[in-house]
C-alpha cells in the first residue's frame, strides 16, 4: 500500500505520476510521491541531464520576467506553473517591482494546494485551479479576474508546458484564445522541448517520452519551425526562438555546458 503524506490533498490518486510533481523532483522539491520519484528516476536513467533542462527553463523564466518588467509590464499570468520552488515568478517580479501582480495556473491539486500555502498573505499573487487545454477556464478564473487587468499589458508565461499539448489539443487555437484576450504590448514567453540532433540523445528522448506516457500529459518535441506558428499575432523578439542558454543570457554560455540544455527552446513574442 502506498502511504499518503499528510500534505496530500484528499481525493488525489497518488498512484499516477504527475508532470508537475516530476518537475518538482527534478528541481529538488519535496512535494512529490514515490510514483513521481520512480518516474523521474526512470527518466534520469535515460537522460541524466534532465534536471539541468529544468534549471535552464527556470533561468529563462527569470530573464523573461525581467524583460517584461523593463517594458513596464507588471502583470504576469503563469500557466502550468507547477509546485513553487525558490525564484518563482512572483519572487522575481515583486523583488524588482513591489506591487507586481502574479496569477499562477495549474491543474495539479498538489501544485494548487501548496501554492496557496506559499502565497498566503501575499495580496498580489494567487493561484487558479484551471487547465491550459481549456483557456476560457483560465481567463474566467476568479483569481485572474480579481488580480489582472486584461485591458493592460500582461506577460503570459508558458514555461515548459506547451510541449504537453498534442496536435489533437489544437495548441494554436488554445494560444490564440489567450492571445486575443491580451492587450497590445503584452508579451508571451514559451519554452519547449525540441528533438535531439544526436542519435544517442534521440534514443534517450524516446525513453523519456515513454515515461511521460504514464502521466495525464504526453510529452511532444517540436522544432523551431513547428513552434513559430504558435507565435502568430506576436512579433518574435531578438534573438528569436533559440536554445535555452542563448535566450538573452546574463553571461555568454560556456563551451563546456552540458549539451543536454540545448534540448530546450525559448522564444518571446510581443503583441502589437
Amino acid at each position: 500500500m502506498t502511504d499518503r503524506p499528510s500534505w496530500a490533498p484528499q481525493g488525489i490518486d497518488i498512484t499516477v505520476p504527475s508532470v508537475s510533481r516530476i518537475y518538482d523532483y527534478f528541481l529538488g522539491g519535496s512535494h512529490n510521491f514515490e510514483v513521481d520519484r520512480e518516474a523521474a528516476r526512470t527518466a534520469l536513467k535515460a537522460l541524466p541531464g534532465m534536471p539541468k533542462i529544468g534549471q535552464a527553463n527556470r533561468a529563462v523564466m527569470r530573464r523573461a520576467v525581467n524583460f517584461a518588467l523593463e517594458r513596464g509590464i507588471t502583470q504576469f499570468l503563469d500557466i502550468g506553473s507547477g509546485i513553487p520552488t525558490f525564484g518563482n515568478v512572483h519572487e522575481v517580479a515583486q523583488e524588482a517591482h513591489p506591487g507586481a501582480r502574479v496569477v499562477y495556473v495549474d491543474n495539479d491539486p498538489v501544485a494548487v494546494t501548496h501554492s496557496r500555502a506559499v502565497l498566503a498573505g501575499n495580496p498580489d499573487a494567487a493561484i487558479a485551479a484551471a487547465d491550459l487545454r481549456d483557456p476560457r477556464s483560465v481567463l474566467e478564473a476568479p483569481e485572474v479576474r480579481r488580480l489582472l487587468d486584461l485591458d493592460r499589458p500582461v506577460a503570459l508565461m508558458l514555461v515548459a508546458v506547451v510541449h504537453f499539448l498534442s496536435e489533437a489539443d489544437r495548441p494554436g487555437e488554445i494560444i490564440g484564445t489567450l492571445r486575443d484576450a491580451l492587450a497590445p504590448g503584452s508579451v508571451m514567453v514559451i519554452t519547449h522541448s525540441t528533438p535531439a540532433s544526436k542519435a544517442d540523445q534521440s534514443d534517450a528522448q524516446r525513453d523519456v517520452v515513454t515515461v511521460y506516457q504514464r502521466t495525464a500529459s504526453r510529452l511532444v518535441h517540436r522544432t523551431v519551425d513547428e513552434l513559430r506558428p504558435l507565435f502568430d499575432g506576436f512579433e518574435i523578439v531578438e534573438p528569436g526562438i533559440v536554445p535555452l542558454p542563448y535566450w538573452r543570457p546574463n553571461t555568454p554560455p560556456a563551451e563546456d555546458d552540458d549539451p543536454v540544455v540545448l534540448l530546450g527552446l525559448a522564444g518571446v513574442g510581443l503583441k502589437a
